[in-house]
């Protein structure tokens, strides 16, 4: 259980008050009927309940235990029956507990059963009698100070008895009782409100999941019944967690049920699940005669109320069929399943029903380290965290316990107040065993395992297999005579085993240790008597000792893990007892020529890294080998003869040393691994392995020959060459496998070769008068790399491939064809560290790809048109933030049908100048743009500004300098450039940084927006940053000797009050340096066709259309253009951020949404947890400094209106703007003879900007109620022009 209390807490209340209800009652009376009904739905209701199962009325005090349980009880029911006044003990508790109704709140509510109440206020009837034998008693009394005694206390009682009386309560005469125990129950919880939540016990580390489930009772529909399975590994908290939520909702329910420990009940008990199904179902008989009757029952009452049930703990289908049967329940009822197997709910009989039922299924793992270190600190040290001095030993703890609360609450409890070196002692006692109960709690799943092939295949994988891939186990335990896949998945539903990252088999530290201490339970003390040993010391001694017997199945020795250094020659006869051996690991352990002679014949799995000699030993028996390891080996040739059928020439290669007489069929051999086996050159012979499936010659450095006979490999899956430097001649049978799915080349030397057409069938290349011309080929064609002359080598590829990596292959573009369509399997493509200058052109041929990665290609220039089929594009130039060459990327184009897109991009490829992306970010030399395409903006006469020179920066490039560009972003297209003079074409000026006016009617249509501004900067003196604004320089830099002064580029506001839209754009370009003092930002908007018309309120610019072909249509082709589709952009209702971070995340290498060009792709940023507006692109922090600073980014900007600007829900992220923090904004604007006004009203803060444009002056103010402060800033150098 991982309940426990607030160590913080010091108040007396929850220790004071350890029940929620005391019962007091008449035993004859109502032990056997109504108290007993009545404590059930207290219990179930989660009302903690005191009821003296041991009555005995004796004496004239009441005992202590029940006196101390009326204190600590925060409520009473007392049950007056007939003979209730007949107890002394009954009175006594009456009179104490009418006392803590006076002293300190206790809540008190009697029920008068089948008696009046003027018969307890008057002392009549039973009452009278009962009191009368009290007096005969005092009477009767002989010792004066007792009979003094008897007379004090009649008196209290008949007092106490007068006052119950008048108290508020339930009165049953004529009534259903299970009416009054219902509310009953209700007016207790009403009267304990609040206060009963807070003496509940707090879950460490549990707050997400309490949210979940707290939000999954309250929604649903009130027509279906909801089921939620919480699942884990034993002692994770499933309980704990479910008895939580049950005591904070139960009361929420007509009815709520709380069965707990179903299976151990289950299986400790006789007719165990007879009885769990009675406490389901009150109204089940002590008599029904079998579970199937008690489960219509069931039915029955499940059926009449809504109820919140707890099923804990099951594990298996039986258990549910029988609690929750196969006919419903009553609308709106919530189930909670807590089992150790995911898979049981949905198996049940209730779910092969036509029953509206919902399920959800809640996977519970383990905690944070944090929440870890505070759970055990909570029980080792009663605070949040360890003592200084134990910190590190609390540390160490954490990773023997890898969050399960069990281990963490058991062993915090155990070793509180323990010195430091016990500590040290306990943990190292923990690596070679499991506490006994903590591993009594994980057996539990593994006991239920339904099947004894599942408990033999958990050990296996405990012992040898945890951290191996899936496929590779599954092929070695197949061998085994296992069935893998049902297996591993029954072991997975119960929690024993995940499936990790990369395909890996991962079981918590604990269950391993738990798996093995049941193999270590078969001979405690004798290991050979075992049947797996994988403790690499008992393995060395045994093999040593020679003690290996017959019920030996799998043996792991590694000497490189042993404490000691150990000098041990493997002898002729150490396994010679092992028969059954079926999994052997022998790591670095030395043996000679006739070691191998007594190997079991049965071995299925043989790893032996470090091999010491330079050939496998013929004696060696593999005939039944599935997996040969010998990574890590000085092996230097493995292979059999062959014959080619061709040249009629027969060559021999050595193959153990020895001749072919002693060559074996490997008819069993699936997995051959040569991995960092450094001195191994040839490989040959597979036509002995017709089996084999995998091929794994990684960093054989000194490999240099492959086998033409691999085209024996029928079966071959993967072959693994990567890193094999010397290799620069495939086999070019290697074409004909058609099951081959996985081709690793990386790193070999094709830099001579190319990859063409062929038809293996005739085995004859397909000549062409010129590279890269379309060839036929029959069914059977494949890849061939053709040599570019005669000292080079070819390459077939198989037709059957899905994912080839020919990553650093020194492959060029002329080594690729025009046609790769003969791959039309292949789905992923590496073409990494090659030489390339653009995406060859035969990838767009490849109609199944999904993946295409050229990282760190330093030559590529451009990729265009890849596959429409492409989801992930990879392109990084870089391992970290610098770049330490330059950058050839300019072009990355689409196909116009491309589905949406990841693209993996460095921040630092994006380029300042001659650059594109197509559909997110073109930039081009201003002098390179058409004509056409300029008098279509509306500008014009821009020629002596073409050869002007700037220096620009973005993100985290270093800034260069390049001729004047044109940027087109989001529909915009923008430029700047030095001068002091505007366009003589702009026709509407003002000073000051907003403007606003009233679309006028027009016959022409409204289709773009000209924006002109001008940024000033005061001349440099001796002090270079004397009298300029700090926001204004970003940073001076020398360029020949010249100061450089850089702007900070502006902010651009568009809104459209009418239509209350709204777009903020960040421009590409983050800093801007010109060689005068002031810089004009000029940019144009497209707009849609609905964005802006007559008589709305902007500042727009109108352009005249053109009576020939649009100009522009390839530009206004892209999607995510004002006009376009936008909504991935738009923050609020109305509001677009433009920015291309919503493109990409920019503190990240890659791009975490799909990007599509030219579809519209909702699903890209909107509502994502990540900031999609206001960001600097130089830095990528969000801007959250609150407007006066946020005034100061913009300034020099055209604020053409902002009616919402600082109100709009701008973050979806988890960073929130100062705007965003309050909870109420207002705007105003006004617009009277170019005076503009902003007002902006808030809960939290009062506050209100106000901007003025006074002769040519423009001041901002802004004050705070809270702050009294008042910033102004004001700029005579600024100016903006508008054109209408």
């Amino acid at each position: 259980m991982v309940i426990l209390t607030d160590v913080s807490q010091a108040s007396s209340s929850a220790n004071d008050h350890k029940f929620d209800v005391f019962l007091s009652f008449r035993g004859v009376d109502t032990r056997l009927s109504f108290t007993n009904h009545l404590h059930k739905a207290l219990v179930n209701a989660n009302l903690t309940t005191f009821l003296d199962d041991k009555e005995i009325d004796t004496g004239l005090f009441l005992k202590p235990e029940l006196e101390s349980a009326i204190r600590a009880s925060r409520a009473s029911i007392i049950v007056l029956s007939k003979n209730y006044a007949t107890s002394t003990w009954c009175l006594n508790e009456l009179v104490l507990i009418l006392e803590q109704l006076r002293t300190s709140n206790h809540i008190v509510i009697p029920i008068f059963y089948h008696v009046e109440p003027t018969d307890v206020r008057k002392q009549q009837n039973s009452f009278k009698n009962s009191m009368e034998k009290h007096e005969e008693r005092m009477k009767a009394e002989t010792n004066a100070e007792n009979k003094s005694e008897w007379a004090r206390k009649i008196a209290i009682w008949k007092k106490a008895l007068t006052q119950v009386a008048d108290l508020k309560g339930m009165n049953a005469k004529g009534r259903i009782e299970t009416e009054i125990i219902d509310e009953t129950v209700d007016a207790i919880y009403q009267r304990l409100g609040e206060p009963l939540r807070k003496t509940m016990p707090l879950l460490i580390g549990m707050d997400d999941s309490i949210k979940l489930i707290t939000s999954w009772l309250k929604d649903g529909s009130s027509h279906t019944t909801d089921i939620l399975t919480i699942y884990g590994m034993g002692g994770i908290g499933k309980t704990s967690l479910a008895n939580y939520v049950h005591k904070l909702h139960g009361h929420e329910f007509d009815k709520s049920y709380f069965i707990e420990h179903i299976s151990r009940r289950c299986a400790q008990q006789f007719n165990g699940l007879l009885h769990v199904q009675k406490q389901l179902c009150s109204n089940i008989s002590n008599h029904a005669p079998n579970v199937l009757e008690c489960t219509s029952m069931i039915e029955t009452a499940l059926k009449r109320k809504k109820f919140f049930l707890v099923l804990d703990d099951i594990d298996s289908l039986e258990q549910l069929d029988a609690l929750l049967g196969k006919e419903g329940f009553y609308p709106g009822s919530k189930i909670i399943i807590t089992t150790k197997d995911a898979s049981l709910t949905e198996r049940c009989a209730l779910f092969n029903m036509q029953i509206q039922t919902k399920h959800k299924l809640h996977f519970l793992g383990g905690l944070e380290d944090t929440k870890s270190l505070q759970l055990l600190s909570t029980h080792a040290f009663m605070c949040d965290k360890p003592k200084e001095d134990y910190v590190e030993v609390s540390i160490e703890l954490l990773q023997y316990c890898e969050g399960l609360p069990l281990a963490l609450e058991v062993l915090g409890r155990y070793l509180r107040n323990r010195d430091l070196a016990y500590w040290k002692d306990c943990i190292e006692s923990l690596k070679k065993g499991t506490n006994s109960h903590i591993n009594n709690v994980l057996k539990m799943s593994y006991d239920t395992l339904g099947s004894d092939y599942d408990k033999e295949l958990f050990k296996h994988i405990a012992c040898f297999f945890v951290g191996q891939d899936r496929d590779f186990t599954e092929i070695i335990l197949k061998a085994c005579n296992f069935n893998t896949t049902t297996g591993i998945t029954h072991l997975v539903d119960r929690c024993l085993l995940s499936i990790g990252s990369n395909n890996k088999l991962t079981m918590h530290s604990l269950i391993q240790m738990m798996g093995r201490d049941v193999v270590r339970q078969e001979s405690p003390n004798m290991p050979w008597k075992r049947s797996r040993l994988w403790c690499h010391e008992e393995s060395f001694k045994v093999l040593r000792q020679k003690k290996g017997e017959g019920n030996l199945l799998g043996l792991a020795l590694d000497m490189k893990m042993l404490e000691k250094e150990k000098l041990f020659e493997l002898q002729t006869d150490s396994l010679s007892g092992m028969d059954n051996l079926m999994l052997l690991q022998l790591n670095h352990v030395q043996m000679n020529d006739q070691s191998c002679k007594n190997f079991p014949e049965e071995l299925r799995w043989l790893c032996m890294h470090g091999f010491p000699l330079k050939y496998i030993p013929s004696e060696l028996p593999m005939e039944n080998l599935v997996v040969l390891d010998m990574s890590h080996s000085n092996i230097e040739s493995f292979g059999m003869s062959f014959v080619n059928n061709q040249q009629q020439v027969k060559r021999k290669q050595l193959l153990t040393g020895s001749l072919s007489k002693n060559e074996r069929l490997l008819v069993s051999l699936k997995i051959l691994d040569f991995t960092f086996c450094e001195q191994l050159c040839s490989l040959g012979g597979f036509f002995k392995l017709p089996a084999l499936e995998r091929l794994i010659l990684t960093n054989c450095t000194s490999l240099i020959h492959v086998c033409e006979s691999i085209e024996h490999c029928v079966e071959l899956v993967l072959v693994d060459l990567r890193s094999c430097y010397k290799l620069k001649r495939l086999p070019r049978t290697i074409g004909k496998l058609n099951k081959v799915e996985k081709l690793l080349l990386d790193g070999c030397d094709l830099g001579n070769s190319r990859i063409e057409m062929r038809d293996m069938d005739s085995l004859q290349t397909l000549k062409a008068d010129k590279f890269g011309r379309n060839s036929q080929t029959s069914s059977s064609a494949t890849v061939e790399v053709i040599p570019r002359d005669l000292h080079s080598f070819t390459i077939s590829l198989p037709s059957s491939l899905v994912i080839l990596s020919l990553k650093y292959s020194r492959l060029s573009n002329e080594s690729f064809p025009m046609d790769l369509s003969c791959l039309s399997m292949l789905r992923d493509l590496y073409l990494d560290g090659n030489p390339i200058v653009s995406m060859p052109s035969c990838v767009r041929s490849l109609t199944r790809l999904k993946q295409l990665s050229m990282n760190y290609c330093k030559k590529l220039k451009t990729v265009e048109q890849p596959p429409h089929t492409l989801r992930i594009l990879r392109i990084t130039n870089m391992s970290g933030w610098q770049c330490n060459y330059r950058n050839l990327l300019r072009q990355i184009c689409f196909n116009p049908e491309m589905s949406p897109l990841k693209l993996h991009m460095h921040m630092q490829l994006y380029e300042n100048s001659s650059f594109e992306i197509q559909g997110m970010i073109k930039i081009q030399p201003l002098a390179d743009v058409k004509e056409r395409v300029l008098r279509n903006l509306g500008w014009t006469d821009l020629e002596s500004i073409k050869k002007q020179k700037v220096h620009t920066s973005h993100m985290l490039r270093e800034a260069q300098t390049s001729h004047v560009q044109m940027y087109y972003e989001f529909g915009i297209f923008s430029t700047f450039y030095a001068g002091k003079v505007i366009p003589n074409w702009i026709t509407h000026t003002r000073w000051g940084s907003s403007i606003s006016i009233i679309i006028p009617s027009s016959r022409n249509k409204l289709r773009g927006l000209n924006i002109c501004s001008v940024q000033t900067l005061k001349r440099i003196q001796s002090k270079p940053y004397q009298g300029i604004p700090y926001q204004k320089i970003v940073k001076v830099i020398d360029y020949s000797q010249v100061p450089v002064k850089f702007f900070e580029m502006p902010m651009i506001i568009v809104s459209n009050i009418t239509k209350n839209h709204t777009w903020i754009y960040n421009h590409y370009i983050s800093q801007v340096s010109v060689a005068e003092e002031c810089v004009i930002l000029l940019s144009h908007w497209m707009l849609g066709k609905n964005e802006m018309e007559d008589g709305d309120q902007l500042t727009v610019t109108i352009a005249k259309k053109a009576g020939e072909e649009d100009p522009l249509r390839y530009y206004k082709s892209w999607n995510h253009i004002i006009g376009g589709d936008l909504s991935a952009f738009q923050s609020t209702t109305g509001e677009y951020v433009l920015h291309r971070v919503q493109f990409r995340d920019t503190l990240s290498k890659e791009i975490p949404e799909y990007y599509h060009p030219f579809i519209a792709h909702n699903a890209a940023y909107k509502g994502r947890g990540y900031g999609v507006c206001v960001l600097t692109w130089n830095t990528g922090q969000l801007l959250d400094h609150g407007f006066p600073s946020t005034r100061n980014n913009i300034n020099g900007v055209l604020l053409l209106h902002w009616p919402e600007l600082w109100g709009l829900q701008l973050l979806t992220g988890p960073k929130k703007t100062h705007a965003e923090s309050h909870r109420k904004q207002m705007f105003t604007a006004e617009d009277e003879e170019e005076n503009e006004t902003w007002s902006v009203e808030n809960e939290d803060k009062y506050a209100y900007w106000r901007a003025k444009d006074e002769e040519e002056n423009t001041t901002w103010s802004d004050e705070d109620e809270e702050e009294n402060t008042t910033l102004r800033d004001e700029d005579e150098d600024k100016k903006c022009y508008l054109e209408l």
